[in-house]
């Protein structure tokens, strides 16, 4: 069976530079499309920006402290992701991330 990138599975990824990024986007489109849909992780905080949602360490395999930019979802090759995923969200984080995406999209 192929790999491909899950919902919810954390990456390293080269976006503007080398950045953890969440899988956003559903699996059955993972699974067969050659683009993905992430979150970009930052570990420098913006405490005027809700709509980025705080990841503890240990979180999807994250060393430390950092950051989900939900306001700034992307699409990229999975051929830019590095294998294997670091870890994988808890749920209710998952949902956290989604649900600012949608705030930040204007779907709330």
């Amino acid at each position: 069976m192929a790999t491909y990138p899950k919902r919810g599975e954390v990456y390293w990824a080269k976006l503007d530079k080398l950045r953890p990024v969440i899988i956003l986007s559903v699996d059955g489109l993972n699974r067969h499309a050659l683009d993905i849909c992430v979150v970009p992780i930052t570990k420098v905080k913006h405490a005027e920006f809700s709509l980025r949602v705080p990841l503890q360490a240990g979180e999807g395999g994250l060393k430390m402290a950092c950051w989900a930019k939900c306001d700034q979802v992307t699409t990229l090759e999975q051929t830019v992701l590095q294998y294997p995923a670091l870890g994988v969200l808890p749920a209710e984080k998952l949902d956290r991330v989604q649900e600012q995406v949608k705030t930040a999209l204007g779907l709330a």
